[in-house]
């Protein structure tokens, strides 16, 4: 749940008290619990929804998708290479500090689409914009992160 906190907000402060809020809301509304979903999955929502309530008191910008200049075929045309096990590692931290460099308005879309699986639609309901512009937000983010991960000559 911390990890979930960290990629969201990219603040340790700020993802420990997240956490710790979204903990004691769900002792409070532990009667509300009604096991449709896992109580992990139950918690989950929890966490995400505080830790979304967080970034927009920083009051968040997102690009809408008419701003949306860039080229899909570009992200498209990134091809992925063979690594061996050390190697994963290194990739994993890089990709990690690269997350950690972009916008909060990037990082958040990216984060609940790729590692919390939510779809557009609902992170459009989650982060009260539009799916075209969660769209938007997710493609602009990878172009963005493959540009700060790729390597240097």
């Amino acid at each position: 749940m911390f990890s979930i906190c960290m990629r969201i907000l990219n603040h340790v402060g700020e993802a420990e008290d997240v956490l710790q809020e979204a903990f004691i809301d769900a002792f409070a509304k532990i009667g509300d619990f009604r096991q449709e979903s896992t109580f992990g999955i139950w918690l989950k929502q929890i966490v995400v929804n505080k830790a979304i309530n967080q970034i927009r008191a920083r009051k968040v910008q997102f690009v809408d998708i008419e701003e949306f200049d860039g080229d899909e075929q570009d992200i498209a045309d990134v091809q992925e290479s063979s690594v061996n096990e050390d190697d994963v590692k290194f990739e994993v931290e890089r990709i990690k500090r690269g997350m950690e460099q972009l916008p909060e308005g990037f990082r958040v879309v990216l984060s609940l689409y790729l590692f919390e699986g939510y779809d557009h639609e609902e992170i459009g309901k989650i982060l009260g914009i539009n799916e075209s512009t969660s769209r938007t937000q997710y493609m602009r983010a990878k172009k963005r992160l493959l540009e700060i991960i790729a390597p240097r000559p």
